[in-house]
């Protein structure tokens, strides 16, 4: 899908009536297919407007006249391993305030999300989230594409094999 028609998908915030509801747990593995990134543990926020992506090394570039940003992730909790470099067009540069009450400026992108067998676009911003638990958060934006968060259970959408979940697992959390 081109950017603009993402754009229009994303802030048209309607769900087509051919979309059932699909049920999450408050935490799911994702999935960020334009970013090669198979697997990602991310926290379904409802409690959040807007959806963050753990980010470092922000680098905005110009693209044929274009502001683009380029940005590195580690998909790992609380682990730099497996880096993955991004660009990805700005939609936006906004201030955005964290639940700590702290404003942050912060550059907005259109990201597809997989969550489940589901892929949402939505807009995503960039922000170091070392010291949280995940490294996406996903917020109502997102999830009013037709999802309906189960705050009781987990990994609802699958899970990687073994293997995956044992990379993640080196900082320490529980899959």
């Amino acid at each position: 899908m081109l950017h603009a028609e993402k754009r229009a998908a994303c802030l048209d915030g309607v769900v087509p009536r051919s979309h059932l509801t699909s049920v999450a747990g408050w935490r799911e593995w994702v999935s960020l297919p334009e970013l090669g990134i198979d697997w990602i543990k991310a926290k379904l926020d409802t409690g959040a407007r807007s959806s963050a992506l753990h980010a470092f090394d922000i680098e905005e570039i110009e693209r044929d006249g274009k502001r683009w940003v380029r940005f590195e992730i580690h998909p790992w909790q609380r682990s730099s391993a497996d880096s993955v470099v991004a660009e990805l067009p700005v939609l936006d540069v906004r201030s955005v305030k964290s639940s700590t009450g702290h404003v942050q400026e912060r550059y907005v992108v259109l990201l597809d999300l997989r969550i489940g067998d589901r892929v949402v676009t939505t807009e995503v911003s960039l922000t170091r989230r070392d010291e949280m638990g995940f490294r996406l958060l996903v917020g109502r934006e997102a999830l009013r594409q037709g999802f309906l968060v189960d705050s009781r259970r987990s990994y609802l959408g699958g899970r990687p094999k073994q293997s995956v979940r044992r990379r993640n697992r080196a900082g320490g959390m529980d899959d």
